[in-house]
């Protein structure tokens, strides 16, 4: 469709949102409703693509830069206005122009590709697309023949008008000519004393044009999103889509409902997905990784035969190496992990460089900040870390290090050296027993101090 220019009709106030952000910006699945919609028009390589703009115009450009042409339409009369307001920035156009809307976040790039070849078959000047759906407002109104004669918005229709179960979507493919002619011959003659885009479909039928109606059956494709509600009901729509297209390339969802994986997100084959899960952002999942229940994954790179959870938290800006085992309340945060090293349970690894094959033993933690800054540290190739201990950052911990379970690493540790940072163990005979009043057995007095050597790593996996 590159002959094809697009505008995207974005400056609604949105104000049954309730939102201090802009409607557009409210996001499903990681995306921006419009954002959705832009991503979907950009498929269709277009020869210009227009965003009318209103509420909020600064924070939209803000956020949506690229290959984008913003329009403002200062004063919101309709519809028709708004691509009034846009008419001057298509310049020349000769071919056809699409009309979207930035609330609609759920139509598919096949759908407008149809509308195209509708338009060529039948060599219509206007294909305007129609579904069968409750929630839309405006009655498209036949004639015997099945030709399309007018559409009618339902605070201007008759009681029979209003019976009328085919609806106009709003998405329209006007061939460039006509959409200029029928703009000209807007009027704002209806009780919202605003310029309708409905009525250049009455213009093109009184003029002997010819308008052909594109059905579509997934009525959900249509979904227009003006209250929180809407937003949730189109964000599990899409949340379906994503789970399905992930099923169709071979990854495995226990429970399909249960989860929660943004758009952006990639997911090799033979990865195994249990329920209650959580990936977001542009979490990249290579091949036969198993994810499991409760666990959350955040802008996060996770290589081949990696197992997570059940309950992880992976924060972003995480890289995890080929094999790596994250288990139970472990967390992870900006840090880097080596292929097979594990960290079994409840530990947290944050703004960490860590090798290949090191095992961070129950309640292992890296420090990474002292309270004004954050730091990182790195742990070599084969360390070890024992239980509760903690390495405050910054410290390097050299390959095949020990670290003995209950220290404290503020040090750097050499390689192959054993790290004890730990008071002495000292165990006072009778102490209890003297406390209570009782009658103390033996000495009764004698102290001993016990210092296990092989007491000192605490392994855990």
């Amino acid at each position: 469709m590159s002959d094809t220019a697009v505008i995207v009709l974005a400056a609604g106030k949105g104000t049954r949102m309730k939102s201090r952000r802009a409607k557009v910006l409210h996001e499903l699945c990681g995306v921006p409703m419009l954002g959705h919609v832009l991503r979907n028009a950009k498929a269709l390589a277009p020869s210009r693509l227009i965003v009318v703009i209103g509420k909020d115009a600064e924070e939209v450009r803000a956020r949506f830069d690229e290959d984008v042409e913003f329009v403002l339409q200062a004063e919101q009369r309709g519809t028709g206005h708004a691509v009034l307001v846009a008419e001057p920035t298509l310049g020349p156009v000769i071919g056809d122009v699409l009309v979207l809307y930035g609330d609609t976040p759920l139509l598919r790039p096949e759908t407008i590709e149809r509308m195209s070849e509708v338009k060529d078959e039948s060599g219509a000047d206007l294909v305007m697309l129609t579904a069968r759906a409750e929630n839309i407002p405006g009655r498209v109104l036949r004639a015997d023949d099945g030709r399309i004669v007018r559409v009618i918005e339902a605070s201007d229709a008759t009681p029979a008008e209003l019976e009328i179960e085919e609806r106009n979507t709003g998405v329209y493919l006007f061939g460039a000519q006509l959409l200029r002619d029928g703009l000209a011959s807007l009027e704002p003659d209806n009780e919202q004393g605003e310029l309708y885009l409905t009525d250049v479909v009455g213009y093109a039928v009184e003029k002997g044009l010819r308008v052909e109606g594109l059905e579509i059956t997934d009525a959900d494709e249509c979904l227009g999103i003006n209250t929180r509600k809407e937003l949730a009901d189109a964000a599990r729509v899409l949340r379906g889509r994503i789970v399905q297209s992930l099923m169709d390339e071979g990854v495995s969802f226990i429970d399909p409902d249960s989860v929660y994986v943004d758009a952006d997100v990639r997911i090799g084959q033979d990865s195994l997905i249990e329920p209650g899960v959580v990936i977001s952002g542009r979490s990249i999942l290579g091949e036969g990784v198993h994810v499991k229940a409760g666990s959350v994954i955040e802008d996060s790179e996770v290589g081949d035969d990696v197992t997570i959870g059940p309950s992880a938290h992976l924060r972003p800006g995480n890289v995890v190496g080929r094999g790596v085992k994250i288990g139970n309340f472990v967390e992870l945060k900006n840090s880097t992990l080596g292929p097979g090293t594990k960290a079994a349970h409840l530990g947290y690894i944050g703004d960490a460089d860590v090798g290949a094959d090191v095992n961070f033993s129950c309640g292992a933690i890296v420090v990474n900040y002292d309270g004004y800054k954050k730091t990182r540290s790195t742990i070599g190739d084969g360390a070890f870390i024992g239980c509760n201990s903690n390495l405050v950052s910054p410290v390097e911990i050299a390959p095949h290090a020990f670290v003995a379970a209950g220290s404290t690493i503020t040090k750097d540790v050499a390689e192959d050296a054993l790290a004890v940072a730990r008071g002495r163990q000292k165990n006072i005979e009778g102490w209890v027993a003297r406390r209570e009043g009782r009658q103390v057995g033996g000495s009764g007095t004698g102290e001993s101090d016990v210092e296990s050597t092989h007491s000192t790593q605490g392994k855990s996996d």
